[in-house]
């Protein structure tokens, strides 16, 4: 996934966390049945989202079992860095500063969450450091 990944929507997303979650090959019962309470789905629309996926690269179906298994393609971690990257490319200039800035200005974060975040960071300083002769 060298290029920005496709974009998932919102639905389709939540559609690839449980499949995520699951760590497993799951079938469309069991996306359905963890998707209760957010979405008022029919089967026939989520296996329209799960072709949807399939079609962009997200996922594939195994249908040699008699169950349709689907598994995702592109890991978590993957498809949130990239997505990540993008986003704070468009929209800050590449800056995590500037996002980080505005949020705050913004009172979308409070002062314990840059608390958390600095923490975050000395930790990940002192893991690499410490390594390091």
């Amino acid at each position: 996934m060298d290029n920005v990944p496709k974009k998932l929507g919102e639905a389709e997303l939540e559609i690839m966390q449980v499949i995520w979650d699951s760590g497993l090959p799951v079938t469309s019962n069991y996306i359905l049945q963890k998707l209760q309470g957010k979405r008022k789905w029919q089967l026939s629309t989520l296996m329209t989202s799960l072709t949807r996926l399939d079609t962009k690269g997200f996922v594939c179906c195994d249908r040699s079992s008699g169950n349709n298994m689907y598994t995702a393609l592109i890991p978590e971690n993957e498809y949130k860095a990239k997505t990540s990257r993008h986003f704070l490319e468009r929209l800050y200039n590449n800056s995590i500063q500037n996002m980080i800035a505005t949020l705050y200005s913004n009172k979308e974060i409070k002062r314990s969450d840059v608390e958390e975040l600095r923490e975050f960071l000395d930790g990940i300083e002192k893991e690499h450091f410490d390594g390091k002769s």
